[in-house]
């Protein structure tokens, strides 16, 4: 009997099948030896894309065998830094489905737009493929809840790219909260206070001819297009982004809600506005949600994109609050108790397990991951990912409603409110790139 590699009985045995929407492949549900290369695909090469093809570069067994963009002027830069670090030039793609198709990779990264986030996870998972996507998991409520069904029923390896949760300092500092350091913890505070200066106005034109419009759009709601949209203010249009709660906030809230320990409110307030400058933005620049728990505990987060002061040392970071104390990350998260509590005695810390394998590189825990098939081992599985987007979501309704809402966090739907229950799922989906009702 001839015998097959394990590729080929992949290529044989899986081949995908990716038109207006992604196919279904049979699926590899053992592990990887450790001789086995692991190959890469990377999505998104603009901005924190240049961070994927680094890291990946640098991870052993593993190798970029692909990468695509919308945007052709960055395919061929791309192309040359992956091989000059790695003696390798890697294809290139503009349409992510037909790299999907290419059955060299094993594993897609992706530093897309947020609107993308959802939509290619899930297609990659159809498609047999194990995926590192950035923050936020996704762009709207909804979808991130097809993003796990998809991971689930395919048996894929989904890590979203929270790198505190891979940080040695914060895990430490959830520990020691935990532990009971600062005594009973009854709030956390996420701090985004990241200047950013104003957009201006600009006229919508025709594309440039470098630019695959259609796909960059890919899931949004189609509009003409607008040079303010590429390659990064699209964070401050509702179509594509989420603000700052969803673009650098969505770290420190992801953190506040760990040391919390937390999944989703019974309540949710946000309020603010974009203030200072008159620009085309649409998002606030200015903006704090509260997130009240079942047990009466807070999540509280601010968004301020102008000058301001720090707080306990921090203006991009975290503070957690307990019954003895509290904890900034603005000194390393040092605990501080009251004067009282600091003449007791120190107690014997009994610091809980946090899961995962410890490794401090967050690629590489993906791609221990991978190897392994465990979920476990990952330090931002997709299910924990998408909460925290989900989180931003509420907020940012919120926030467009200009009201309080009340959620049920076992039917994730707000109560008896069916003008915040329509903002949950993006009403206008182009044909070709729906998000699946069934993936």
């Amino acid at each position: 009997m001839e015998r097959i590699s394990r590729r080929e009985f992949l290529s044989q045995s899986g081949r995908v099948v990716l038109g207006a929407t992604a196919g279904l492949t049979v699926l590899r549900s053992w592990g990887y030896s450790p001789n086995d290369t692991i190959g890469i695909a990377v999505i998104g090469l603009n901005g924190h894309g240049k961070s994927h093809l680094r890291n990946f570069s640098e991870i052993e067994g593993a190798r970029i065998v692909a990468i695509c963009d919308v945007d052709e002027r960055v395919l061929h830069q791309a192309a040359a830094q992956v091989e000059q670090r790695t003696g390798t030039r890697p294809k290139l793609y503009t349409d992510l489905r037909r790299l999907l198709e290419d059955k060299e990779v094993d594993a897609v990264s992706t530093a897309t737009p947020n609107h993308w986030h959802a939509l290619l996870t899930i297609w990659a998972c159809q498609a047999g493929k194990d995926v590192y996507v950035e923050k936020p998991a996704c762009w709207g409520f909804d979808e991130g809840e097809k993003m796990i069904a998809a991971a689930r029923k395919y048996n894929r390896i989904v890590q979203v790219g929270h790198q505190f949760r891979s940080d040695p300092t914060t895990r430490l500092a959830i520990q020691r909260a935990r532990a009971g350091e600062i005594g009973k913890i009854y709030m956390a505070r996420g701090l985004c206070y990241k200047p950013r200066g104003p957009i201006g106005f600009k006229q919508d034109t025709d594309p440039p001819p470098w630019l695959h419009w259609e796909l960059w759009q890919g899931p949004a709601e189609r509009r003409p297009f607008n040079p303010n949209y590429v390659h990064y203010n699209w964070h401050w249009f509702w179509n594509y982004g989420n603000g700052d709660i969803g673009n650098q906030g969505v770290h420190q809230l992801d953190v506040a809600r760990w040391f919390l320990g937390k999944r989703y409110p019974v309540k949710v307030f946000s309020t603010g506005g974009r203030y200072g400058y008159e620009d085309q933005g649409e998002t606030p620049n200015t903006q704090v949600a509260t997130f009240e728990f079942e047990d009466g505990t807070l999540l509280v987060f601010e968004v301020r994109g102008l000058f301001t002061n720090d707080e306990h040392g921090a203006k991009v970071g975290n503070l957690v609050y307990g019954s003895l104390g509290y904890m900034s990350s603005g000194d390393g998260y040092k605990p501080r108790r009251s004067p009282q509590e600091e003449l007791l005695p120190p107690e014997k810390p009994d610091y809980p397990d946090l899961g995962g394998t410890g490794e401090s590189n967050h690629y590489r825990n993906f791609i221990q991951a991978v190897r392994s098939r465990r979920v476990s081992d990952l330090h931002c599985d997709v299910e924990e990912g998408v909460i925290s987007a989900q989180l931003v979501h509420l907020a940012n309704i919120s926030y467009r409603l200009g009201r309080s809402l009340r959620f049920d966090p076992v039917r994730k739907q707000f109560v008896n409110d069916p003008e915040a229950n329509a903002l949950l799922k993006r009403a206008n989906q182009p044909k070709g790139f729906e998000i699946p009702e069934h993936v």
